[in-house]
């Protein structure tokens, strides 16, 4: 799923109906605070990787992954207000 899809996705979860299509500046915030408890909260990780000389370790994030979503939430925000 596109940062953008995630970021809908998310503020359409915390809008306070279920016909409601378009999230409010509300359920925006509440989105906002949920990715920033994510990025916060998770650790790198180290994984190891085979290379042709050998093994090697290796971090591994979802951070900047989750940095595009806070992203695509605020542009959804600006939209709205």
């Amino acid at each position: 799923m596109s940062p953008k899809e995630k970021a809908k996705e998310l503020a359409l979860k915390f809008t306070s109906s279920t016909d409601v299509v378009k999230p409010n500046i509300g359920s925006i915030k509440m989105a906002l605070l949920c990715v920033d408890s994510i990025i916060d909260a998770e650790p790198s990780k180290k994984r190891k990787t085979l290379t042709m000389v050998g093994e090697r370790m290796m971090s591994v994030s979802n951070k900047p992954y989750w940095k595009k979503v806070k992203k695509e939430l605020k542009d959804l925000s600006k939209c709205n207000s």
